[in-house]
């Protein structure tokens, strides 16, 4: 009887080992696995996500279509409208929202709304630079501003600016967002309503006092547009957009949102615009509310994409009232904490090579014939520009220390 007893306890001794070694195996595995998700091999640490290799860069780098916004992403030949030509349907949440700390997910991103791909706005500026324009009307904003219909039926907001620096503002905005690889502000061209082009308007533009040699701004027009609130966390009583953020209830079409707010916060940061979300958090003061109503200068198209519009207070003006509006601007951008990595990548080649300047003056001068009669950013301007490069740069590095382990 004893010995029967021993050899039971013999073969439990045995198989209670046998159990916790298949439960070590399976927890070592894991444990793997986890450390292989939490720890990037050396290709894929921050810098070398965001720092852009020299052995692959050109001095044009994502200056030309070819190389920039939409290298590798697959966008090259679509235009504002979805695949489907669908809006999203807003349904459950299909996909992880974040990777590799604080980017939004690969899969996430590649189902984001086109925007305006560089084939689109190539296509548009060279309509808009040759179809005759047939009427002026209202319709774009103050008075001043005109919404022009052409000869092919397509339409465009005409800008004119209360002094050059609008103009040039919302000129160089648009060009910095093609260089950052932000596809959501609408195609723009310079014109003089003085040229030819413009001889079937002439008296609708001598009634409007334009200026003889003025330059004005021309952006597509795009219909059944409609106004979007500022999201929840992105609000002065929110969480935020951060990796430790509880995305459980929002839809996949909330994150696609989502993504895009953060590259507008990224975008309005380093043109220090205030006309936007900026100027919501200083309204706070008087109107309670306004956080609850549409945000200024901010369309949504019917399939999801965020359109940036109305610019001109970003870069020249802005940074002209920089210490009014610093504070705000600053504690918008800390609110945010999850970027595209795209968008990262291109800040940290700006950052990298500290070429900000040189590099949108290049692919201005060159993709616009009247550069030269608008004018750049004066060298003032263009320090505090890089400035701002480098502080998103560090902002980004800080976020990855801070979330890397989640």
């Amino acid at each position: 009887m004893r010995a029967v007893s021993l050899n039971s306890l013999a073969l439990l001794l045995l198989c209670t080992l046998a159990c916790v070694l298949h439960l070590w195996g399976g927890l070592e595995k894991r444990l793997e696995r986890r450390e292989r998700d939490l720890v990037p091999s050396t290709a894929r640490t921050f810098r070398a996500l965001l720092a852009v290799p020299a052995a692959r860069t050109t001095s044009r780098y994502f200056l030309r279509a070819r190389t920039n916004a939409t290298a590798g992403s697959g966008d090259e030949n679509k235009t504002l409208v979805s695949e489907s030509g669908e809006p999203e349907d807003g349904g459950p949440r299909t996909v992880e929202p974040l990777e590799d700390g604080v980017f939004w997910s690969r899969n996430l991103e590649s189902r984001l709304p086109a925007g305006f791909s560089e084939d689109h706005a190539r296509a548009w500026s060279l309509r808009a630079r040759a179809e005759r324009v047939l009427s002026l009307e209202p319709g774009c904003g103050r008075t001043s501003n005109q919404l022009a219909t052409f000869s092919d039926g397509s339409r465009a907001c005409v800008r004119y600016g209360i002094n050059a620096e609008q103009v040039q503002g919302e000129t160089l905005a648009y060009y910095l967002a093609r260089l950052l690889g932000i596809s959501n502000v609408p195609p723009l061209v310079l014109a003089q309503p003085s040229a030819e082009q413009w001889a079937h308007v002439r008296k609708r533009v001598d009634g409007l006092q334009w200026a003889g040699r003025a330059v004005v701004s021309m952006t597509e027009w795009i219909a059944n547009l409609s106004g979007t609130v500022t999201p929840t966390p992105l609000r002065p009583d929110g969480s935020g957009l951060r990796p430790s953020s509880d995305f459980s209830n929002q839809t996949e079409a909330d994150l696609l949102e989502l993504a895009q707010w953060s590259d507008l916060v990224v975008f309005d940061y380093l043109t220090a615009n205030f006309d936007r979300l900026v100027s919501n958090l200083f309204s706070l003061q008087w109107d309670s509310r306004v956080m609850e109503r549409d945000t200024s200068n901010l369309l949504k198209a019917p399939h999801g994409t965020l359109v940036f519009i109305d610019n001109e207070a970003g870069l020249v003006h802005g940074y002209r009232v920089l210490d009014m509006w610093e504070r705000y601007h600053s504690s918008v951008l800390r609110s945010v904490c999850i970027f595209r990595r795209r968008t990262a990548q291109r800040v940290a080649a700006l950052h990298r090579y500290r070429d900000v300047r040189a590099r949108l003056f290049e692919l201005y001068r060159d993709s616009e014939p009247l550069a030269a009669q608008l004018g750049f950013l004066s060298e003032e301007h263009a320090r505090i520009l890089q400035d701002r490069v480098d502080r998103v740069y560090r902002h980004i590095l800080h976020c990855k220390g801070k979330y890397n382990q989640l």
